[in-house]
């Protein structure tokens, strides 16, 4: 249904980076998903008060908070998709973020609510009464969300959507915690066993994780993550595709994300000392247009010169890089130079060293000082600690 209401909805359906078709997926999903939850409340609704289950009751309320929460990314996607303006430049993307993240917490105020619901339909049993409707209620519910957690993960995918992700994880848990109330009602009905409360209380633990998963996966875009290994490994392979034209290496790769087809990326990239700037130049704005035009980012490159002739400077550097090497871990080193002085020769580069490393910035360099020590008294070495932020 989803897909065919697309096709007819959505100009250039299929351009799912356009901000634009993202905003409309994002909307066509928020109102299909607030049409079908209504109609699974109000038919659980009416099941739970002829059946007298707090369980079911309790699954009807929890397609209410549903029902809320597509209201929330449908708005949440109509905001994200306007344009930039003065007062937020770089657009209104990370609205789709604040969306999921609020849809997640509707989802674990519901499932605290529904906790304490079934806490008290155990301390003060009642019994069930289920008949054809009831059942019949209930199986249609467990299909209409395994259709909705389908379509929402599949859209979810096709314009890589935190929020969309979120209320697919939800539809999920809804189904099953509905499918454990159906097992409840027919215990109660055929066997006699009463475990209304115990399943609401299943169900709540359910919804709770559900909430708690999705708020992890909206969090993490607003508090700034790491890129996507594959999006870091087409840039790299972007530009080491210039080495014939003089790019050496590249390090410094910053990524901010400012929501989707919303990404600004900057990164050094190392060329000849030796080269021509103008001829370098032309080729560092060839590759920030093609950076552009393939991943749909801004991108700044700084260049950095490096002496690639330099005998000396070579030897100094391999030598470097064997102590480096020789540490545990995933040190790196870039912007490697040397200053002759009267007394002393500087060594100046700078270090990546992970988060997690097992040593201090400080250990790191005092380490390395120490090692370059042994080559030559009058070496002295001048290290910037860097982060890996990608």
């Amino acid at each position: 249904m989803v897909t065919a209401l697309a096709r007819m909805l959505i100009k250039d359906y299929g351009d799912t980076k356009d901000p634009q078709v993202r905003k409309a997926y994002g909307m066509l999903c928020g109102a299909v998903g607030i049409l079908l939850n209504l109609l699974l409340f109000a038919g659980k609704a009416l099941a739970g008060f002829f059946s007298g289950s707090i369980a079911i009751v309790a699954d009807a309320f929890n397609n209410l908070s549903d029902a809320g929460s597509s209201v929330i990314t449908l708005v949440g996607f109509r905001m994200a998709g306007q344009k930039p303006d003065s007062h937020h430049p770089f657009g209104h993307g990370r609205i789709e973020y604040i969306s999921g993240f609020l849809v997640s917490i509707v989802i674990l105020i519901m499932a605290f609510e529904l906790l304490k619901t079934s806490v008290e339909k155990i301390l003060h049993p009642a019994e069930v009464e289920a008949g054809p409707l009831v059942l019949a209620v209930l199986v249609a519910s467990i299909l209409v969300k395994v259709y909705m957690a389908l379509y929402n993960r599949m859209v979810g995918k096709k314009i890589d959507s935190a929020a969309m992700n979120a209320t697919a994880k939800d539809s999920l848990s809804d189904t099953v915690a509905t499918f454990v109330v159906l097992i409840t009602t027919l215990l109660s009905e055929f066997a006699g066993i009463q475990i209304d409360g115990y399943c609401g209380v299943l169900v709540a633990l359910f919804v709770f994780f559900a909430g708690f998963s999705a708020a992890k996966e909206t969090i993490g875009p607003l508090l700034g993550q790491p890129p996507e290994p594959e999006f870091v490994k087409r840039i790299e392979e972007i530009i080491m595709e210039y080495k014939e034209q003089g790019v050496m290496g590249m390090h410094d790769l910053v990524v901010h994300n400012y929501g989707p087809g919303r990404v600004m990326l900057s990164v050094h990239v190392e060329v000849p000392a030796e080269g021509d700037i103008l001829a370098l130049h032309d080729m560092i704005d060839t590759i920030e247009h093609r950076l552009a035009k393939e991943l749909t980012c801004s991108a700044v490159i700084h260049m950095d010169p490096v002496c690639a002739d330099d005998a000396l400077t070579n030897e100094l550097k391999g030598q470097v890089a064997a102590i480096i090497k020789n540490m545990e871990g995933r040190i790196t080193f870039h912007d490697f130079r040397i200053v002759h002085g009267p007394t002393h020769t500087n060594l100046i580069f700078d270090v990546v060293v992970p988060y997690d490393y097992g040593m201090t910035d400080e250990e790191v360099a005092d380490y390395i000082r120490r090692q370059v020590k042994q080559i030559n008294e009058n070496y002295f070495v001048v290290i910037d600690v860097d982060k890996a932020y990608s």
